[in-house]
């Protein structure tokens, strides 16, 4: 939805064309809609085609997230980067960030800028289902060094070797404008090499647990432990 304008909303493209060949939505249905900035309950007015009208009736509240999340997930196999997409959408990244590490299969970094708009679209669609305002970034695929580079209020190393847990690791006093980065890591782990450069960096490792975890179930479970964390 680009924007309210005179109390009216219109949506069209793919959106559009979900609500009106697929939900069969017409005149006089309601949904929440939403421009970004701030949710509405809405009625349609008109449904065709690609194209549908809404008459805005109010603003209604929306979840605010109570940290800024910025999730750079090592790149694995497409299937499972989806997945870490789609749930961290769900528990309210901010932006996610593909990173190509010293264990990433040869050519998925390549492979994927391909893939990014497909991303975007899961990104989208999540965020729709989980009641979001927007959809987080997701940025182009990086390199490991250039993931080190992220500025952030806090950063994370998620490490499956000896690490304080996660949890100990969080500030006493905490902000929803506070920006914390996790960065998870490849299927077989981090080299020595990516340690020292992540230590040097001034990354935190940090414990999820005494288990190996897949890398996206760590990811993933990263982000719900920060986010409760801040809420707590």
């Amino acid at each position: 939805m680009d924007g309210i304008d005179g109390g009216a909303a219109e949506l069209r493209g793919d959106d559009a064309r979900h609500l009106t060949r697929v939900l069969r939505a017409e005149a006089g249905r309601q949904y929440e809609i939403s421009d970004g900035r701030q949710a509405y309950l809405a009625e349609i007015e008109e449904a065709r085609g690609d194209r549908v009208i809404f008459r805005v009736i109010e603003p209604v509240d929306s979840p605010l997230l109570p940290v800024r999340i910025t999730l750079c997930a090592a790149l694995v196999k497409f299937d499972r980067i989806e997945w870490t997409i789609e749930k961290a959408t769900e528990l309210g990244v901010e932006r996610i960030l593909p990173v190509e590490t010293a264990r990433t299969e040869k050519g998925l970094l390549e492979a994927s800028g391909k893939r990014r708009q497909r991303w975007q679209r899961i990104a989208h669609e999540s965020s729709q289902q989980s009641r979001r305002l927007s959809a987080p970034e997701i940025a182009p695929a990086a390199g490991f060094r250039q993931a080190l580079a992220i500025e952030a209020d806090y950063r994370y190393f998620l490490e499956e070797a000896v690490a304080p847990p996660l949890l100990r690791l969080l500030p006493a006093a905490k902000a929803a404008t506070d920006r914390v980065a996790l960065l998870a890591g490849p299927e077989g782990g981090w080299t020595d090499g990516e340690r020292e450069a992540a230590a040097a960096a001034g990354w935190r490792p940090a414990s999820l647990g005494p288990l190996v975890l897949r890398a996206e179930t760590a990811a993933v479970a990263a982000v719900a432990a920060i986010v409760n964390g801040w809420m707590a």
